[in-house]
């Protein structure tokens, strides 16, 4: 394994407390152990990373805390970010920043030199560590409440698709037949969208809001005024409730800004394992994504319903829980109902 920049910055002469440290929003994968265990809380607000960092037995803070030194991890988003940062420096007097060049920590580092005259760092594995003292001077970053779009729904920096509901979703919210399973759940629901439109079909008795990221949840819940709706916020991956008559989703394939199809995949097997054998499920992807080969192993039935050059829209129905040893097999291929 590579020496993480953390490990050379304090070999370099970065200075960190013992205990006191605070970790904002770290990749389930970072390299934490150049720091002290005992001396580490985590704040995380994305449920399948902070369950991580759970199970390897780091603290994970329920309230925001103070610190005596806290590192912010950089994420995709500049906004949250900036953000992180903001939060850091009020919390901390010494303030880490961490993060990959695809993930725009440069831009991040450049804008701090504009608001502190001594800041120090490193660059190390394609990427920039860098550090500066906490304090005044950043609440202009701070993340503000949710906030209504042109769309009518509540979103913030942070959320998927933040800037206004994704082409995907919406495609699918169109296509949902008008009458849905009593029993329902939205995989991924995000800030709702999906979840709105099973909310205005019929037969719909109530649906579970699935969601791992923190921040769309709590703008699901402005979104979602509907006593039929419970919100959760949940890897969907991992022991899924139910069980589900319908599930609508449009699975994420990326949690950095590579792409990983096997995320997707992931959300697909457990929608299988969490609806009732009678169980129904609508997908929307994007077109060059494989998914139709996990649902063949994973549901009896799998029609393509619609879609346009960029995402297909697919039905699944009756899955086909696996059984002991061996991996389910679908008894019929994929149909095309519409060509894309």
């Amino acid at each position: 394994m590579s020496r993480s920049r953390l490990a050379t910055a304090l070999d370099e002469g970065l200075d960190l407390p013992s205990d006191g440290l605070l970790v904002l929003r770290p990749p389930a994968a970072m390299d934490l152990s150049a720091l002290p265990r005992e001396g580490v809380t985590i704040l995380h607000g994305f449920r399948p990373d902070r369950d991580a960092w759970a199970g390897a037995g780091y603290r994970i803070a329920e309230d925001v805390p103070a610190a005596q030194a806290a590192l912010v991890c950089v994420p995709r988003s500049k906004a949250l970010a900036r953000a992180l940062i903001a939060q850091a420096a009020r919390l901390a007097p010494l303030v880490v920043v961490d993060g990959q060049r695809t993930d725009g920590v440069d831009a991040v580092w450049r804008e701090v030199r504009t608001r502190r005259d001594e800041v120090q760092g490193l660059t190390q594995g394609h990427g920039r560590l860098f550090w500066f003292a906490g304090g005044a001077g950043f609440e202009d970053w701070a993340l503000g409440a949710p906030e209504k779009g042109e769309d009518g729904l509540f979103s913030q920096p942070g959320v998927f698709s933040a800037d206004g509901p994704d082409r995907g979703s919406l495609l699918l919210a169109e296509a949902l037949p008008p009458k849905l399973p009593a029993r329902m759940a939205d995989f991924g629901a995000g800030a709702g969208v999906l979840t709105l439109a099973a909310l205005s079909r019929e037969g719909v008795k109530s649906i579970d809001l699935i969601e791992a990221e923190q921040l769309a949840l709590d703008c699901a819940r402005l979104n979602v005024n509907d006593p039929r709706a419970r919100f959760l916020w949940e890897d969907a991956t991992k022991g899924a409730r139910g069980p589900y008559d319908g599930i609508v989703m449009n699975p994420p394939f990326h949690t950095t800004r590579q792409a990983d199809p096997r995320l997707g995949s992931a959300f697909l097997q457990a929608a299988a394992r969490a609806l009732t054998p009678q169980g129904q499920l609508w997908v929307v992807a994007n077109r060059h994504l494989p998914y139709e080969a996990v649902l063949a192993e994973t549901f009896r039935n799998v029609t393509e319903i619609g879609g346009t050059p960029g995402f297909k829209l697919l039905h699944a129905a009756q899955p086909l829980k696996a059984k002991p040893g061996g991996v389910a097999r679908a008894v019929t291929r994929t149909r095309r109902a519409h060509s894309g």
